[in-house]
This record gives C-alpha cells, structure tokens and sequence, in this order.
C-alpha cells in the first residue's frame, strides 16, 4: 500500500476538485490529509496568492469554474473570496481529518458556494457536520499546534502551493499534477529516467533582481 501525504487549505478550489477526484487514485492508496494555511505558505517563499493579483484573480476564478463544468464537478464560488480558513482548518483537525468530514466542508463552501468563516455559515456548517461543540474545539490548544506543525512540515518538504502531494518524498504540486501523481503511483521510473534526473538539477542561468 502506497501512502500520499496531501495538504490542502479549504481555502482553494483546486484542493476541492482533487478532493471531488480523489477516487481516480491507484486502488490501495492511502491518503494521509494534512490541513495547512496557504496563506503561511505564501509568506514564507514570498509569494501572492492568485486572489492578490487583480487580473489573475479574475482569470483563476474564470478557469476554476470552466475547469470544474470540464471535468463534471458542481462548484459555485462562495459570495467573497479570499474568506478565513483557519476555523474550518481546526475543524477538520478536531474530527480527527476525517474524509467524510472534509468532503462535506469542501463541498459546503465550493458546491454550496457558503462562506464558513461568517456567524450563519459556521452554524449551518457544524451542524451539517453534527459538531454541536465546534467552538470549544477549534479552540483547543492542541488543535492550534497540530495546524502549526502541519505548516512546519510542509515547508520542510518544500511545499509551496496546495493542493499538494508528497510521495515518496516526491512533491506534486497543483490539479494538474493529479496525473502526474497517478502515472507515479503506478510506474515510480517515471521521474527515474536520465532525462528526468538531469533536469531535477538544472543550474540557474539567471537570476531576477529584485
């Protein structure tokens, strides 16, 4: 049996469509889910969320909704984006990272189109969920550690964008790379190849200033 580690933030719609596809993986595959903020990926390598850009904002929200009707996925973007994700990141880490769960998070928010991080959202939320406790459990201190180490050991493994997926210490970063990660599970040769080596550790022909 082959174990992928698979961090995601409720946070992108592209983690909600790996999710939604998620059965295309070999059979015997187990899925170790590891919620983590984005936005503590983006700061640290410095980057900017696509939401932060006007004009990829606009784009990336055009391609999630034709890439979800391409692919068969109902998706409805919630009324405001980017929202807090760190209630629903505690959430799933409290139902123990549950799959059922985080489908059912997933899909309140990115098939449902609800925000989770407002009064109303939050109470349809757990109560869809059956968590009648939500509060007092997001809010437990080892619940706020778990999300923190989950964030420490991403960076570790050099993930920088979610979804993402490590196997075997490979990383495959982004939707796209769900074939990339399937052809993997079944053939691990296909990073091996001479061709694929000699490009891991292309040198930097140049380098931007900033």
């Amino acid at each position: 049996m082959k174990e992928v580690a698979w961090y995601f933030d409720f946070i992108s719609p592209f983690a909600y469509m790996a999710m939604e596809q998620r059965h295309r993986l070999p059979q015997g595959t187990k899925i170790k889910f590891l919620p983590v903020l984005f936005a503590g990926l983006l700061n640290h390598w410095g980057h900017k969320g696509p939401a932060e850009i006007p004009s990829k904002r606009r784009f990336t929200f055009r391609h999630v909704q034709w890439l979800a009707s391409k692919q068969g996925l109902q998706l409805k973007m919630p009324p405001a984006h980017p929202f807090s994700p760190i209630a629903v990141l505690r959430l799933s880490i409290a139902l123990d990272n549950n799959a059922d769960a985080i489908e059912k998070i997933f899909r309140f928010i990115w098939r449902d189109g609800r925000r989770p991080d407002d009064t109303q959202g939050w109470q349809d939320l757990t109560r869809t969920l059956g968590v009648a406790d939500a509060d007092a459990r997001v809010s437990a201190p080892s619940v706020k550690e778990e999300l923190h180490r989950n964030g420490d050991k991403a960076l570790q493994n050099g993930v920088f964008g979610v979804p993402s997926f490590i196997a075997d210490d490979e990383l495959f970063w982004g939707i796209d790379a769900l074939d990339f990660l399937i052809d993997y599970l079944n053939d691990p040769t296909v990073l091996h190849n001479d061709e694929m080596r000699r490009i891991s550790d292309l040198p930097i022909g140049l380098e931007r200033r900033h």
